[in-house]
């Protein structure tokens, strides 16, 4: 079993961690304007960057569940990608609320479980488990 950080696992850490924060910021922001869509942009690269990269972390040598969330971010994303260029707004707020709350907060928190492998890692480093 993997026992340290990988480089797929910063780029994946990095990548959520940076959507996490940008999509907080996007949502307190105002919406339709330039620092909208490119932070928009950037978070979709961001989120399409950890949902690719996840693929490349296998906690005991094969895929769990969760990379099963992972496959869902992808359709997610482009579904609300397209919602937002194709101007149906509710479906694309309805779409990145839902991706937000689902694939960072939801899968964050299940894969930082101390019988997870990030989770092991994570509460390890800082002298916890």
């Amino acid at each position: 079993m993997t026992t340290s950080f990988t480089p797929a696992i910063w780029i994946h850490l990095s990548a959520a961690l940076a959507a996490l924060a940008l999509g907080a910021a996007v949502f307190l922001g105002r919406k339709g304007t330039l620092l909208h869509r490119v932070s928009g942009r950037t978070w979709a690269g961001l989120m399409l960057v950890a949902a690719i990269s996840s693929f490349w972390i296998k906690g005991n040598g094969s895929y769990s569940w969760i990379h099963l969330l992972s496959i869902l971010t992808l359709a997610l994303l482009a579904a609300v990608v397209y919602a937002a260029v194709s101007g149906h707004i509710r479906r694309h707020r309805a779409g990145v609320i839902g991706l937000y709350s689902g694939s960072l907060v939801t899968a964050g928190l299940f894969a930082l479980l101390p019988g997870r492998l990030l989770g092991k890692m994570v509460w390890g480093a800082l002298g916890l488990l």
